[in-house]
């Protein structure tokens, strides 16, 4: 996309801001694209940059084929040539660096969860707003194909009239020194929570949450291990979810109406519906298309509004961010979970 020479390009330059675990599950993802003739044309890997480490991201880049390493975030934003930056760094720094980014002129794809509080969140959008530049979060379940084939599973009547839900996203991750950290903004809810947070929201997009319960156990240092919640939504639906850092889960999203239930395996990257009727017998089972990683949709949905001049992603529009980051909010106000950056 970038101008060269004069001449507009259709392909979109991706960097990536961090070499994290989740870094190179995206790298595996763009290299896999740009062997892919679906997307080849679309996206090109181009840089790769960590805080203070060359010799790091140098290594980064050679294993997934980038052909730019930068040993610092400053060095790589100083490239004119980057279209769109994933940044992929604990949920604290999100806000900081997205801002830094689009003050260059680099477009956003900030990965879940897309800051540490609406407050955040709120001077990101602000920032995308008066530049112009697209930004979203990249919670890669709102882009996946799976999102409208659940839609289309409950729309058929199937299970009749939806009145309950259950979701579950729990692992076992609290040995990594950020899931523990109340400084990097850690604990279950933004990590592992956002997951069935958001799997209520897109089974249920016009509804709105009018009472909610909901409990946790905190860590010695005083962010939440674990936690279940029970949302009241508008559209009659009582939704129950619950996620933990220090247990394996089902990863199991339960839909019941009063003619049968629906049973989508992982929410975390969903892997197929089962649809039963109210005998319990699986009357369908709906598979999910082959992908590359699951990473894919949202970098096209990207690439394409950066195309297109648009601001945001229809996926998971910034009324919608905003209003997750919302609800995360409110269940750390009950639970007396605050960031020391929030004091």
């Amino acid at each position: 996309m970038s101008e060269r020479n004069g001449t507009h390009s259709g392909t979109v330059n991706v960097a990536i801001l961090g070499c994290g675990r989740i870094a190179r599950h995206m790298a595996q993802t763009l290299r896999g694209m740009s062997q892919d003739d679906r997307y080849a044309d679309l996206i090109h890997l181009y840089a790769v940059a960590t805080r203070s480490d060359e010799a790091r991201a140098r290594e980064f880049a050679d294993q997934y084929g980038f052909p730019h390493a930068y040993g610092s975030y400053a060095d790589m934003l100083a490239d004119p040539e980057i279209d769109l930056v994933y940044i992929a760094t604990p949920h604290a720094l999100h806000a900081d660096q997205a801002i830094a980014c689009m003050m260059a002129g680099k477009n956003v794809l900030v990965e879940k969860s897309f800051t540490a509080n609406e407050r955040q969140a709120q001077r990101v959008l602000d920032v995308a707003r008066e530049t112009g530049l697209l930004c979203t979060e990249a919670i890669w379940t709102r882009y996946m194909p799976s999102r409208q084939l659940i839609l289309d599973a409950i729309a058929s009547g199937a299970i009749g009239t939806p009145r309950q839900v259950y979701a579950n996203l729990s692992y076992p991750v609290s040995a990594k020194a950020r899931m523990v950290d109340p400084a990097m903004a850690g604990g279950a809810l933004l990590d592992v929570g956002v997951y069935p947070i958001n799997f209520i929201a897109m089974a249920f997009p016009d509804a709105r949450i009018q009472r909610t319960i909901s409990s946790c156990t905190l860590t010695d240092r005083g962010v939440d291990e674990q936690f279940s919640a029970t949302f009241w939504l508008d559209n009659g639906v009582s939704a129950t979810i619950d996620s933990s850092m220090v247990s394996v889960g089902s990863r199991q999203g339960v839909i019941q109406g009063d003619n049968g239930y629906l049973i989508v395996e992982n929410i975390n990257n969903p892997e197929r519906i089962d649809v039963f009727d109210k005998d319990h017998r699986r009357i369908n089972v709906i598979d999910v298309p082959e992908q590359i990683t699951g990473y894919e949709y949202q970098v096209v949905s990207a690439a394409h509004a950066i195309l297109e001049g648009c601001g945001e992603c229809p996926e998971i529009p910034h009324t919608e961010t905003l209003r997750i980051m919302r609800i995360m909010d409110s269940l750390r106000e009950q639970w007396g979970e605050v960031y020391p950056f929030e004091r």
